[in-house]
């Protein structure tokens, strides 16, 4: 599938190429499976029924009016809802949005990546400026290949309460995190590894079992000066499928080298062999709503 757009570098064999004027193109909240009885949710360590929804926007604001797309009149918009705890507790419910795109393995890949131009803010219901409401975003694949079920991904951690961090992290787990620690001290089925945005012991200068500091992975963004101001980036992230491990993060005009960094690998799942799924997410860290705006997507691979 070519791709005709030079705002993207794709790998040799484009996937998925969203643009959002032309409908949502498969991109939905990423929600619990409710298998218990009464349709109830498998399971109960984290609320993940009250995420922020998934939506097409306009980007319209009560002062600047109509912002757009980048690139149209449509972006998707992940919201999260007016709810957060301290950073050293696990996900209140409401405080996350979540899009995922379910897909499944047609080919080998040995490389696999995820593009987009972003922008975020919180929402602009209160006089001043509010970027360190917005705790964090990010995106991963969910893949399983190999035996293995396993998350390569990217936080960028924007604020702690209130004080700006402004540095990215990626997926992985320490050694020695148990299955219980992943689960905050229950027996869930989740294993070490699978969706650190939301499972890990979390601690207070915003790391976690399940993130780890990027090297020199200090970087301002652009969060303009008023919050009904939004301004496009462009974020890229590639992954060594057939190594399994990191090749690349770019956001704006920034690489960052990650071939020696590695994400963690956790047993494989049942029913879900051959998984690709991509998966965007936002946090809000108060008690406001936090947007995260996805112009277009490209999913490609080598």
């Amino acid at each position: 599938m070519p791709l005709n757009d030079d705002r993207f570098s794709p790998l040799s064999r484009v996937i998925t190429y969203d643009q959002f004027d032309h409908g949502q193109a498969g991109w939905l909240d990423l929600r619990p499976n409710f298998v218990k009885p009464g349709f109830g949710a498998h399971s109960q360590e984290v609320d993940l029924i009250h995420w922020g929804p998934t939506m097409l926007s306009s980007a319209t604001f009560a002062m600047m009016g109509t912002h757009g797309a980048m690139s149209g009149t449509y972006s998707l918009k992940l919201t999260t809802r007016a709810n957060s705890a301290p950073i050293d507790q696990p996900p209140a419910p409401g405080s996350m949005g979540l899009a995922i795109k379910r897909m499944a393995q047609h080919r080998r890949y040995d490389k696999i990546q995820l593009e987009t131009w972003l922008a975020y803010t919180p929402e602009g219901d209160r006089p001043g400026l509010g970027d360190t409401d917005v705790r964090a975003f990010g995106c991963f694949f969910d893949l399983q290949t190999a035996g293995n079920r396993w998350m390569p991904g990217v936080r960028y951690l924007n604020a702690v309460d209130g004080q700006s961090v402004k540095r990215w992290q990626y997926f992985s787990v320490a050694d020695g995190v148990t299955d219980a620690d992943w689960s905050y001290g229950q027996a869930g089925w989740h294993k070490v590894g699978v969706d650190s945005q939301w499972y890990g012991r979390r601690h207070a200068d915003g790391s976690s079992d399940g993130f780890a500091w990027l090297p020199d992975g200090e970087q301002s963004l652009v969060s303009n000066e008023a919050d009904d101001k939004i301004n496009w980036m462009y974020l890229r992230l590639t992954v060594d499928v057939a190594n399994r491990r990191y090749l690349e993060l770019q956001c704006m005009d920034r690489i960052f080298d990650m071939r020696a960094l590695t994400p963690t690998m956790a047993p494989e799942y049942k029913g879900i062999g051959g998984l690709v799924n991509p998966v965007f997410f936002v946090e809000t860290g108060a008690d406001r709503r936090a947007f995260l705006f996805l112009d277009s997507i490209v999913v490609s691979v080598d």
